[in-house]
């Protein structure tokens, strides 16, 4: 059993293996994908192959779509060399399921893989065919947040992009440059209307999507090598969208275990490759089962009815109201919360925290109780639901290989959002008061104590990577078992609201946080004994 063309002829030994094929015509898919392409995805990562492109395979299958995906790579272009091309673009997707079960899933709705390289003739001209089409309605993308800058942490531009605002849309170096070439030539073939919809997994991705394609179109303008009308086009919202989006999918790096079910299975040449730049993708990608995408609802080519495939589609507001409610209440938060406690407590799997009944109780109040009074419904989902799915199905999946360690990355970042944003709306509420909060500021506590490196028996462990370690550290590093430290001692810390979205002094919870970080050190084996005192009384 071979995943390409000739492979898949074999449909029954598939099929009698438990995979799902694909039920279309695909060469003629592809045919009417090549002649009348309306979207083109920038990021062959394993979101894309779990998420978008299994939605369009359904679509496919119950004929409500005709054609199919095309994607560009612009980051490794051996993702497309060594894995798209040789397995005909199909891919496995292995859905992990709760319950323990896993569905597995032969996708073959991209019908074309190219690289976004302007030194290869051949893929770039193609792409700026693709993007002179009238049909083509839709350019997304899942390129992480990084694929969005144009300067260095000291606010310096990058040389790639200094060489391209100075050079011009002929022949760019950078990401956002081709990018802008490629809208450029859609500007030439008419001024054609297109969305261009970031989806990756940060607050208003449009809007990010939106100033790094405007810089370059100014850039070149200055330079003389635009038109002004080209920067026009750019703004004018009925011929180029930037819609936001919410997306929220959780798709690990493909894992040996489910490797080898597949193999076990019969499929043949699973081997990963490890490109040049220590990208890891297989043949395969697995992910949970659970997922969600809400798109701001501005098309100006128009769109096919994609919310027959569980897409949602809603206004700027709505969208806006559903990252919220996931950042800041419903998923962010409690993960956060696993991660600082998952460290200091020696876990090494985030489901399994889940089995932990003060930890499990711990993120259930969090969520339910200090949490969900103040959060705002979106309408479209519904946030205790949401909340529900979290703690039942997504964080216990026991096939789900993520870790605390992982997660802890950078929390000096996360908790003015996943948690200072709730203590904001508190503070402003006149049904609630700050100081009902009782085990936020025992997060807070948490991570104060997980910067000390070492865990609940004394044992030392490895910090996450985080930004701000240097800064903060110097506060706790001396601290040991059954010390007591004071208010005085970390205000510099507590007063940070870059760090905690609030000043804890002045929201009047500095103290709690002090105190609870004194039980949290007062001895071996603290952290469970101060857990186990608070969450009984929730």
């Amino acid at each position: 059993m071979k995943l390409n063309n000739q492979g898949l002829k074999d449909t029954a030994a598939w099929e009698r293996a438990g995979y799902s094929l694909p039920k279309f015509d695909r060469e003629k898919v592809a045919k009417e994908t090549k002649d009348a392409p309306f979207w083109i995805h920038f990021g062959a990562g394993n979101l894309f192959r779990a998420y978008q492109s299994n939605v369009v395979q359904n679509l496919l299958n119950k004929g409500i779509l005709d054609r199919g995906l095309i994607v560009a790579e612009g980051y490794d272009y051996e993702i497309v060399e060594k894995m798209n091309r040789p397995h005909d673009d199909y891919s496995i997707l292995v859905t992990l399921k709760s319950d323990g079960t896993v569905e597995k899933t032969v996708v073959g709705s991209i019908l074309e893989s190219l690289a976004l390289d302007s030194e290869n003739n051949e893929d770039f001209g193609r792409l700026k065919d693709i993007f002179a089409k009238d049909s083509l309605q839709m350019a997304s993308f899942t390129i992480t947040e990084k694929g969005y800058s144009l300067a260095n942490a000291k606010g310096e531009t990058l040389p790639d992009i200094s060489f391209d605002f100075e050079h011009g849309p002929i022949k760019p170096k950078s990401y956002m440059g081709k990018v802008a070439a490629l809208l450029y030539a859609r500007y030439q073939s008419g001024e054609k209307p297109i969305a261009m919809v970031s989806m990756d997994n940060c607050s208003h991705n449009g809007d990010k999507l939106f100033h790094a394609i405007e810089s370059f179109a100014s850039n070149w303008y200055k330079h003389g090598l635009v038109e002004q009308e080209f920067v026009d086009y750019i703004h004018n919202k009925n011929k180029v969208a930037f819609p936001w989006t919410m997306i929220d999918k959780i798709t690990p790096r493909p894992d040996a275990s489910i490797e080898t079910i597949l193999r076990e299975d019969g499929v043949e040449q699973l081997e990963p490759v490890i490109t040049s730049k220590h990208t890891y993708v297989a043949p395969f990608v697995n992910a949970e089962e659970c997922e969600y995408l809400v798109i701001e609802d501005t098309f100006p080519n128009g769109r096919p009815k994609l919310e027959e495939g569980g897409l949602m589609f809603a206004d700027r507001e709505t969208v806006d109201k559903v990252e919220k409610m996931k950042v800041c209440t419903c998923l962010n938060p409690l993960h956060t919360t696993l991660a600082v406690f998952g460290c200091i407590l020696g876990y090494h799997k985030i489901s399994d925290e889940m089995k932990d009944p003060e930890l499990k109780k711990l993120v259930e109040a969090i969520g339910y109780v200090e949490g969900l009074p103040v959060v705002v419904d979106p309408g479209i989902i519904d946030p205790k639901e949401f909340i529900d799915t979290v703690l039942n199905i997504r964080i216990p999946n026991p096939f789900m290989p993520d870790t605390p360690q992982r997660i802890a990355t950078d929390t000096s970042q996360k908790l003015a959002i996943r948690f200072g944003k709730t203590i904001c709306a508190y503070q402003s509420s006149d049904q609630l008061n700050v100081s009902d909060l009782k085990l936020i500021p025992l997060v807070y506590a948490g991570w104060l104590r997980y910067l000390m490196a070492f865990d609940d028996n004394g044992q030392p462990f490895d910090l996450s990577p985080d930004p701000l370690i240097d800064e903060v550290r110097p506060y706790v590093d001396e601290i040991k078992f059954g010390d007591t430290v004071t208010a005085e001692q970390l205000s510099p810390v507590l007063k940070n609201t870059k760090i905690f979205g609030v000043d804890l002094f002045e929201v009047g919870i500095a103290d709690r946080v002090v105190s609870y970080l004194n039980e949290l050190i007062a001895n071996k084996g603290a952290i469970r004994e101060t857990l186990k005192k608070y969450v009984e009384q929730q």
